[in-house]
């Protein structure tokens, strides 16, 4: 009895080994993507052809709006930002998102502001033990990909509105 206990105890332990190394198994794109909650974003990076950026080697950390965040924008804006003409303004919206290195929310928690791909920075703080990025709450942190960290936001962060 005590045996089978342990051989079940040990096989959970294992398989809850194994899903968290599976998931840092993905890249950033696979890992949101399989979230299910970032059919959004995955669009919006594709139409600014980033999504190749994303599957490189980084590491990057991603601070990732989810559909909903997106639904918060004025009526109109994503639709507009996923016309070609837009792609550039698009680009340098998603590439504010992301910073490079992998920093955790630990980590995090110890900045001011961050650097981001589009050259401008982020400001990070911590309102009633919340991570925020600008305005955006950190409603999940630290989910590991193979190149790097996303952090899930509840809205779309623009580039000036720290």
């Amino acid at each position: 009895m005590k045996v089978t206990r342990f051989a079940l105890i040990l096989a959970v332990l294992l398989s809850t080994a194994a899903i968290k190394a599976g998931a840092a198994d993905k890249d950033i794109i696979d890992t949101a993507v399989a979230a299910g909650s970032f059919n959004t974003l995955a669009t919006a990076l594709q139409a600014a052809d980033l999504i190749d950026a994303l599957k490189g080697e980084g590491p990057f950390t991603v601070f990732a709006p989810t559909d909903d965040a997106f639904k918060k924008l004025p009526a109109g804006t994503l639709e507009s930002l996923l016309k070609p003409e837009n792609k550039e303004k698009l680009r340098a919206i998603l590439t504010y998102h992301v910073v490079s290195g992998r920093v955790t929310a630990a980590q995090a928690m110890k900045l001011s502001s961050a650097k981001t791909l589009n050259g401008q920075n982020v400001t990070i703080s911590t309102h009633d033990g919340t991570l925020m990025v600008n305005k955006a709450k950190v409603t999940k942190a630290d989910i590991s990909a193979s190149n790097g960290v996303i952090h899930v936001i509840d809205a779309v962060i623009l580039p000036g509105s720290n």
